[in-house]
């Protein structure tokens, strides 16, 4: 197929065999592969950093074309039918991390999807380990957010956190770089866990280097990294300096994890999430979204030196969505656009220090430095206007990023998130090309490091009931604990019993491990096929 022929249908294109891509297993063409996904970026986000920053941005040299972001279900999509289908191959439906959509209405994606909703998806990383490579995840939100998730886990509902942390923990993977501590520790530890198991321990008991700090990041010598640097979600990167200085920074978080897994003679997945220009996107807030795509921006630099060295990694950096309709222009601009200097919309940025959550944040009681916070926030020397909105405002937040976006000429159609197609950027061996679909990116890795998604997921996630259906073994689930539900399979004098998101299997009180994660949706256990067999041979 032509690369002209592959954008006409909307497939991806490879930079070598494209016709290959989703094909059986083929000679791997990379030893290693970095993700970079900044969460809900539109293309106008990145066209005001470069104007902000004043130069090209790293990614602007690799730009190969485009991604189609549409969910199964929705023009629109949410973070965890975008992110799972970038790791696993398949559109999917709002909130599902990692697993089959219940509802398939848009066009194209293949309806008989839905009829196994639920059921776990295998996805690249786990492809990456399953062919002894080093894995790692890094995001500025919660490591168990939706899209470092639907890289790492399998979830009903991306808000199930206790189940995600604890699979990402017993996923074995070798460097996680986050925040989201909250979800590891039980409320008797000031977390949230339910189960009863402080993940912490088990982190430190399986070898992981547990760091807080991005002294102690740097410091480290481990090849088994955990970094936890934030109770949920690390600060914005233009607030970071003034109000969390001990948080790393994206591109530190970067060079690190690459410098860490490159050790791994077998290659490396590494998986990174620039989080929060989503969160400011959300709530209009132009500094966040600039601040944390220049962040996002520098660590595609880091991976793209340590590429271009090696001259065996696929870089692949995108957008998983729009978000809140941004434009370089308003009402206010509607017949005056055509003499609209760059000036006029960056200057009144180049005010700002911080984000207006970072600028709040230093607002005393009383509100008697409100001229101070909103001048950190770009709105110096307010007009009467301006002041006499702030002091009628019920909302200072919405009234300052509406404010800062008027000065600065800047529209917003939306606090959530929009369905245009997003920029592609990727190099290397393999690289994916053209107008793509998300779920070709996922394709791509898979074909560039050489293995095939669809066997490893009958490999990785098999419906146990049916696996054991036939053959004389008891299959039930035991729900004493009803925060740690285990899968009990028997038949005469054996008993195996695979506690649900963990990599283990008791058998006839022997524990062991396994290479994946055994997982529960919709009230159904899915197993390894490893799991299966090690339980028939016991019995």
């Amino acid at each position: 197929m032509t690369l002209a022929a592959s954008l006409a249908v909307g497939t991806v294109a490879v930079e070598t065999t494209p016709e290959n891509v989703g094909a059986k297993k083929e000679k791997a063409k990379a030893d290693n592969v970095i993700v970079l996904v900044m969460d809900g970026v539109s293309s106008t986000t990145t066209t005001l950093a470069r104007w902000y920053k004043g130069g090209p941005l790293a990614m602007d040299e690799i730009v190969t074309g485009g991604v189609r972001t549409y969910s199964a279900e929705s023009a629109i999509t949410d973070s965890a039918p975008a992110g799972t289908a970038m790791a696993t191959g398949y559109k999917s439906n709002d909130k599902f991390i990692g697993v089959l959509p219940a509802t398939v209405s848009s066009p194209g994606v293949d309806p008989s999807l839905a009829n196994d909703p639920y059921k776990p998806v295998a996805n690249v990383l786990e492809g990456a380990q399953a062919q002894g490579k080093a894995t790692g995840i890094i995001s500025t939100s919660e490591i168990q957010h939706a899209t470092p998730a639907a890289f790492s886990s399998h979830a009903e509902n991306r808000s199930q956190y206790d189940n995600i942390a604890e699979q990402q923990v017993y996923q074995n993977m070798d460097v996680i770089l986050g925040g989201g501590k909250r979800a590891l520790m039980t409320p008797e530890d000031d977390g949230s866990r339910l189960d009863g198991e402080n993940l912490l321990n088990v982190i430190e008991e399986r070898g992981y280097d547990l760091v807080e700090t991005r002294d102690e990041l740097l410091n480290s010598s481990s090849d088994k990294l955990w970094g936890a640097f934030a109770p949920d979600e690390l600060a914005y990167d233009l607030d970071r300096e003034a109000l969390r200085p001990e948080e790393p920074t994206l591109a530190e978080m970067t060079g690190k994890a690459i410098s860490t897994l490159s050790q791994d003679k077998d290659g490396f997945f590494l998986f990174i999430e620039g989080s929060k220009p989503d969160w400011a996107a959300h709530g209009n807030d132009v500094m966040g979204m600039i601040g944390d795509v220049l962040a996002f921006d520098a660590a595609v630099e880091e991976a793209l030196e340590f590429a271009k060295k090696d001259k065996k990694t696929m870089v692949v950096a995108v957008s998983d969505h729009g978000n809140s309709g941004i434009s370089i222009g308003n009402q206010n601009t509607s017949t005056s656009y055509s003499s609209l200097p760059v000036s006029e919309v960056i200057d009144p940025l180049k005010d700002a220090s911080m984000t207006v959550e970072g600028a709040l944040s230093l607002l005393e009681e009383g509100h008697v430095n409100l001229e101070e916070a909103a001048a950190l926030y770009g709105l110096k020397d307010l007009t009467a206007e301006e002041r006499e909105a702030i002091d009628a405002s019920e909302d200072l937040e919405k009234t300052f990023v509406e404010l800062l976006a008027e000065r600065a000429n800047i529209g917003f159609t939306t606090g959530g998130h929009t369905g245009e197609d997003v920029f592609l950027h990727s190099y290397g061996p393999g690289k994916p090309v053209g107008m793509i679909e998300n779920t070709d990116i996922a394709n791509a890795i898979a074909a560039a490091l050489g293995f095939d998604l669809g066997k490893l997921d009958k490999d990785l996630f098999i419906n146990a009931e049916e696996a054991f259906k036939g053959e004389a073994f008891d299959v039930r689930t035991d729900i004493t604990d009803e925060n740690n539900p285990v899968l009990v399979v028997s038949q005469g004098k054996t008993t195996a019993e695979f506690p649900v998101n963990k990599n283990i299997v008791v058998i006839n009180g022997k524990e062991i491990q396994l290479n994946s994660v055994t997982v529960q949706t919709n009230g159904q256990f899915y197993i390894s096929k490893e799991a299966v067999k090690a339980v028939k041979k016991g019995k």
